[in-house]
């Protein structure tokens, strides 16, 4: 078995809203999608590619001030094998957080955390916020944010517009931030797949 202390390429959290505003389909959209992203062949060979050839990722639901869930806990990607088998839980994670607000800075304060936890150490650290609504309870988004940033974090994002037509402008004044950082848009749910494979190539490029 790999060595879990052994150095990564990148770590990675895949952070996704919970909140009232997606519904059950819409959460099962975000997971399908996500994991069809993490099955792309650019995607395994941007993550498997680089001076370690490993990866960590773990993923997160949110959505109040305090319900947040970590349903993959991090773990190792070395081997395709292994991608496969994380983009499977993903595919299958259960929605087990209550559908409440939307606290995009709770949910940073949380990576923030696991980042610090996180058992090897990385050469980038970046956390993936997927949404379809700004943040409207618990802590401010943006000084959370700033703090990440200044640590050498990158926050980037996918903003589902059905509700929330200028959300994009929300997210790049509080939620993305660092090196490169960029977020991507898609106008509901039933393109988040595509957005979502996009935004991963991007991000492991």
């Amino acid at each position: 078995m790999a060595d879990l202390l052994a150095p990564v390429d990148l770590a990675l959290i895949l952070a996704f809203d919970g909140s009232a505003s997606v519904t059950y389909e819409s959460f099962g959209l975000i997971a399908s999608g996500t994991a069809a992203g993490l099955r792309d062949e650019v995607v395994s060979n941007g993550l498997l590619g680089g001076q370690h050839g490993a990866a960590l990722l773990c993923l997160l639901l949110w959505s109040g001030p305090g319900d947040r869930e970590v349903l993959t806990d991090w773990t190792r990607i070395d081997s395709p094998r292994a991608l496969a088998d994380f983009a499977d839980q993903v595919e299958n994670v259960p929605r087990i957080v209550p559908a409440g607000s939307t606290a995009i800075g709770a949910a940073l304060l949380m990576c923030e955390k696991l980042l610090s936890d996180a058992p090897a150490k990385s050469s980038r650290q970046m956390i993936d916020v997927a949404g379809d609504g700004r943040n409207n309870a618990g802590p401010e988004s943006a000084p959370v944010r700033d703090r990440l940033v200044d640590a050498g974090v990158v926050i980037n994002g996918l903003c589902v517009l059905h509700e929330e037509a200028d959300l994009l402008d929300s997210y790049e004044r509080e939620v993305v931030g660092g090196e490169g950082a960029f977020a991507l848009v898609c106008a509901n749910y039933t393109e988040f797949a595509q957005a979502m494979r996009q935004k991963l190539r991007q991000e492991v490029a």
